[in-house]
């Protein structure tokens, strides 16, 4: 199993549509990705954290290989990435991990 991790920071001036996110962009990237997309999470940085916080949104994507991620990923990206603008101005950071447990 991997997780494709993207992660938002918390950047001055940076907005995020946590609701868009949630409701429409994250569902759009399952349908699309159909079998090959496990499962899915959303994180939300909590109301009244420190003003400080690395970071704000998060969005964990799991499927059952890399190989399984990239047959998802195909021919989507472009449609993916064009999205980002309905809900941020803020650059994510990418990151794929092994789940180990």
């Amino acid at each position: 199993m991997i997780k494709y991790s993207v992660l938002y920071p918390n950047i001055e001036n940076g907005y995020f549509d946590h609701d868009y996110y949630r409701d429409v962009h994250l569902p759009l990237i399952k349908s699309r990705m159909g079998e090959y997309c496990h499962s899915y999470s959303v994180d939300k940085i909590q109301a009244g954290a420190p003003a400080d916080t690395p970071f704000i949104a998060a969005c964990h994507i799991y499927c059952h290989s890399m190989e399984d991620f990239a047959k998802g990923m195909e021919g989507n990206v472009e449609d993916f990435v064009a999205d980002v603008a309905n809900f941020t101005n803020i650059e994510a950071v990418k990151m794929i991990f092994d789940v180990v447990v």
